[in-house]
């Protein structure tokens, strides 16, 4: 069968081809030229400038996973997760790998968010009455995917502090209340859809899953010493952070305002984030050391692996930059733009986001290098944290699952989108613009 063309492909095609006919049209074909040799290079120096902060935080990431932090945090969430997916047996494989797939979402582990979600949508499909077609849970389950519950977007702020961003964690707040607002409108389109077009599972179907795999949950048990440790560690931490914000926000709040004072606050949280999960994974008798090194192989082979991909963004952005075509654009796009107080340079972004992740990785990354402290930057890196790529996640997991039928799928997913767009650009404006 025929691989089909990826979306990325004929945008990519079409901002060069779009450059070149603006830039002959201009008069500026000698710029154009020199961006492709410019575009090139600022690509690799910044990917190879990721190296090192993007190794050691997946190194982070990988004591976390390795202490079991997915676990606690997936156990948290269960009884959340039963009232979201009631077709859902609580002990189904489906579930386990559904509460699993959250949390390492949450924790910023996209690399084992993937196998998670894959197995999680093997189970469901094997609950669906109508193979082949997505049921009810599906669609949710990659409704809330797509709209990107991540509560640590620790890959924009490793790019916001090599690009020299003053201060890189300010957008924490800003995503996580866009990733909230873009998730409840997921699941609220969901449900509704679902009510609209019914697929019930049947009991029968059910019971004899739940039967089959009803010793799942013994497969992953927590070592004795978790709940007095975890108590200890979260009363600490809470503590910590609790006696930290009251101090920092009665020494800035009465001089400096409300959003001086939020940006007081960020700074202490990517501290007070690496104390934790190294304490957690001390405690849990994770050997720290070589964790890290281990976690660290995998962020140096992330960050080669997104070189090709940045190059050739990089390119295309600084020949549509050189010819002229962000000119144009600013000019049509200037005033519906300016109602919605967004800038049309992040009109791009926007768009590619939904489609390539590495694409809408590469176009926030060129946007932050070229102008770090700017309220663009720190939109596109809003949007970058709270939103997710729509159109890998549904191939990907639809097709892991040998789903073709996809019903509302798709309409939920690009909801959730514009969601947590609208959202980036309304909570950017409140506390970055």
């Amino acid at each position: 069968m025929k691989e089909k063309v990826s979306p990325i492909n004929g945008i990519w095609f079409g901002m060069i081809v779009v450059s070149i006919i603006v830039a002959g049209y201009s008069g500026k074909m000698t710029e154009l030229n020199g961006s492709l040799f410019e575009s090139a290079k600022s690509a690799v120096t910044l990917a190879l400038g990721l190296i090192g902060p993007m190794a050691f935080w997946l190194g982070i990431m990988k004591i976390a996973e390795a202490g079991g932090l997915m676990v606690i945090v997936g156990r948290a969430l269960k009884p959340i997760m039963s009232r979201l997916f009631p077709d859902v047996p609580p002990e189904h494989p489906a579930m386990s790998g559904i509460i699993m797939n959250m949390a390492a979402n949450m924790l910023g582990l996209g690399n084992a968010a993937t196998p998670f979600g894959i197995k999680a949508m093997q189970e469901l499909e094997k609950l669906s009455p109508e193979k082949g077609t997505a049921s009810d849970s599906m669609v949710l389950f990659l409704a809330i995917n797509t709209s990107s519950v991540t509560l640590l977007p620790l890959g924009v702020i490793t790019i916001r502090a090599s690009a020299g961003c003053t201060d890189p964690a300010s957008i924490l707040i800003p995503s996580l209340l866009a990733t909230i607002v873009s998730t409840t409108v997921a699941i609220i389109a969901a449900k509704l859809m679902a009510k609209r077009n019914p697929l019930l599972i049947s009991a029968s179907a059910i019971e004899r899953d739940r039967v089959e795999h009803i010793k799942h949950e013994e497969s992953n048990p927590l070592t004795p010493p978790e709940k007095p440790i975890l108590g200890i560690l979260a009363i600490g931490g809470f503590a910590f952070a609790v006696t930290t914000g009251i101090i920092r926000f009665t020494e800035s709040w009465g001089s400096n305002g409300f959003r001086e004072t939020m940006t007081a606050g960020t700074e202490w949280l990517i501290p007070t984030i690496l104390m934790l999960f190294l304490g957690f994974g001390y405690f849990r008798g994770v050997k720290l050391y070589e964790t890290v090194t281990e976690g660290a192989k995998e962020g140096f082979n992330t960050a080669i692996r997104i070189i090709p991909f940045m190059v050739a963004i990089f390119v295309a952005i600084g020949m549509i930059r050189a010819s002229g075509t962000l000119d144009i654009l600013n000019t049509i796009l200037a005033t519906p733009l300016s109602w919605l107080g967004m800038p049309a340079e992040a009109l791009s972004m926007a768009l590619i986001r939904p489609l390539s992740g590495s694409g809408a990785f590469a176009v926030m990354s060129e946007i932050v290098t070229n102008n770090p402290n700017s309220f663009l930057a720190d939109l596109v890196c809003v949007m970058q944290g709270s939103t997710e790529t729509t159109f890998y996640v549904l191939a990907v997991y639809f097709g892991a699952a040998a789903v073709t039928r996809t019903r509302h799928a798709l309409p939920v997913a690009l909801l959730a989108d514009v969601a947590g767009l609208s959202a980036a650009l309304l909570f950017s404006r409140l506390f970055l613009g």
